[in-house]
């Protein structure tokens, strides 16, 4: 007879779905090209083609459908977030190379992973390009149709068998609940887009879908700019001061919002993968201590199975011990490491807004063009990567230095031998004290004998100028052994930190892990250096000040009759008397235009003109 969990663990074997993801993926494909095809109609071409000549009755119909703008995009944030969100589980399943379409080599699988990803993008653009049509009807019920497909599918697949095989009971729940609630709001979205797309049709209400080339937030930011800063500035609570401070002018982009909440969820499941996992390594774990037990128990207490047995066991519970609070840990610090960035991004942005480029590498000061919009391609995936990787890779270091921890501070008092391991302990610390203590003791003599006095009273340190030379070579001398051992511990020091610091900083994009001179081979600072410096080029709000106030006077003077010329401010005088002082003062700045002048006509072609005004 079978036990409760041997049962859960068939039935969770036979439930199948009617329902099958990846075939109804490829079939996706088919009403998202229908809907692509729909807003390509209805999108007008700027420029037109020699076809335009020869169909007329495509009036430029059939342009190019965007998903969103990746550069300058500041309306429906969220809405693009919770776009992104919905396709977690697609994405976790490409991050885990689980998705090939087609069966080929292996030298060839990056062409199809490739393939696999470009049907994802297809079968979920239409969330986007709905979104970001300007048709608001159209797009918010074609949206609308098509995201609640999608959630009536995901719905059957989980109701008809909630749970899995890898992972067992509610599987299916623990890993889809996410994406259904971004389904939820984008149907709410379009619901709403839906609503107010009929009241601007029906004109009850005006349109705010039209394209501002500067917004509020950077006007906002160009007028505090110019503005005279105040004398006595507003006291900032602790939370503004060593977390964060909210900024009315500053506004992150669409794609920094979604690649935020996509690495979110897709930490959330590689977190539950890897518990799972954990789990069933647990269960194996038992199954072994079980059978040492019983090892033991037929040996009839033998000391030599004994004594290899309790370590085993022991070194099993400090381990799953040390895996379950360094999983909050690590978990906690990929969350705040997301959020970080955003405000590292803030931080960056203000600081090249200002002409400021200190913070970053010499060779990073100007990076090329093809750079910069090939890296702001890459950005949202390789940050969602370098989380799910960092957060691993956090993991199993702070698994390591808690399994160390144990046996070099716990076990030793929960065995008895707590006075030992103080002693121990005690001459650890006095050996670097007092190796640390030489160290500084070199650097004190150094400035109290070796150095000539202070220039200037005001001076804050001495010159570098020897002072007591042949007391100076013996010092060098005698000390010269003793520092090799020294620089033995220095090195292995170094190389810790650099262990340390590498792995606390693996999830961050936005800070190199390389010594100096050699971040060019950081290849994730370099395409965050892209990113922020194409962002830097093309949001940055004193420009697209300066770029609007030209437009707008531009606009103004093309509203009047005479334009070209036209100045208020001036005395009224005939347009043809100005023109002819334009052309006077053109022509004697530039005499070969003289002779490209057509020949005045009343006068005849013979007679060249004597003043070239005329």
């Amino acid at each position: 007879m079978l036990s409760a969990e041997a049962w859960d663990w068939q039935t969770n074997v036979t439930c199948e779905s009617s329902v099958d993801m990846e075939l109804v993926l490829h079939y996706s494909l088919i009403p998202s090209f229908a809907i692509i095809l729909v807003l390509s109609f209805l999108e007008r071409r700027v420029s037109r083609s020699r076809i335009d000549g020869k169909l007329h009755r495509l009036n430029g119909r059939f342009g190019i459908v965007i998903p969103l703008d990746f550069v300058g995009t500041f309306s429906n944030r969220w809405s693009f977030g919770f776009a992104f969100g919905a396709t977690a589980n697609k994405v976790m399943f490409l991050f885990s190379e689980g998705y090939l379409p087609l069966q080929v080599p292996k030298w060839a699988q990056a062409i199809v992973l490739l393939i696999g990803a470009t049907e994802v993008g297809l079968s979920y653009f239409p969330f986007f390009a709905c979104l970001s049509t300007e048709f608001q009807i159209t797009g918010s019920v074609l949206g609308f149709l098509y995201t609640f497909t999608w959630f009536v599918i995901t719905i059957t697949n989980i109701v008809q068998c909630p749970h899995g095989q890898v992972m067992g009971d509610y599987e299916k729940i623990i890993f889809y609940w996410p994406s259904l609630l971004c389904l939820v709001f984008l149907l709410g979205r379009f619901v709403l887009m839906f609503v107010k797309g009929l009241r601007v049709h029906l004109k009850m209400d005006v349109s705010d879908q039209e394209n501002h080339f500067l917004e509020v937030h950077q006007a906002q930011y160009v007028k505090r700019l110019v503005r005279k800063p105040p004398e006595r500035q507003a006291q900032k609570s602790w939370f503004q001061r060593k977390v964060y401070e909210w900024d009315p002018c500053f506004q992150f982009p669409s794609r920094m919002i979604g690649t935020s909440a996509l690495a979110l969820i897709c930490l959330y499941i590689f977190i539950v993968i890897e518990f799972y996992i954990y789990k069933e390594v647990s269960e194996v774990l038992k199954i072994l201590d079980q059978g040492f037990e019983e090892l033991v128990d037929s040996s009839n207490d033998s000391e030599v199975l004994v004594s290899a047995v309790l370590p085993l066991k022991e070194f099993i519970n400090v381990t799953q011990g040390v895996w379950i609070f360094t999983t909050f840990a690590s978990s906690l610090m990929c969350v705040s490491y997301v959020f970080h960035i955003l405000a590292c991004y803030r931080k960056h942005m203000k600081r090249l807004w200002a002409g400021k480029k200190h913070f970053l590498p010499l060779r990073s000061h100007e990076p090329t063009s093809s750079q910069s919009v090939a890296a702001i391609a890459r950005y949202s995936g390789w940050q969602i990567a370098y989380i799910l990787w960092g957060y691993l890779v956090i993991h199993m270091v702070q698994c390591l230095f808690g399994i160390m921890i144990m046996y070099s501070f716990v076990l030793p008092i929960q065995h008895g031998q707590g006075l030992e391991m103080a002693k121990d302990l005690g001459i650890g610390i006095l050996t670097v004290g007092i190796a640390t203590g030489l160290m500084i003791l070199q650097i004190r003599i150094a400035a109290r004998f070796f150095l000539q006095p202070k220039i200037l009273p005001d001076d804050k340190q001495k010159p570098l100028a020897l002072n007591n030379r042949k007391a100076f070579h013996n010092f060098n001398y005698f000390l010269f052994f003793y520092n090799v051992l020294l620089g033995l511990g220095a090195c292995l020091f170094r190389l810790l930190c650099s262990v340390l610091l590498g792995t606390w900083l693996i999830a961050r994009i936005d800070r190199t892990i390389m010594q100096k001179g050699y971040e060019a081979a950081d290849m994730g600072f370099n395409t965050w250096i892209g990113m922020i410096f194409m962002d830097h080029y093309h949001t940055n709000p004193t420009l697209l000040s300066f770029c609007h106030i030209l437009l707008a006077e531009k606009k103004l003077h093309k509203s009047t009759k005479y334009y070209s010329f036209n100045n208020i401010s001036e005395p009224r005088v005939s347009t043809r008397a100005r023109t002819r002082w334009l052309l006077l003062y053109t022509l004697l700045n530039n005499p070969k235009l003289t002779e490209l002048r057509k020949p005045n006509v009343q006068s005849g072609a013979r007679a060249a003109p004597q003043n070239p005004c005329v």
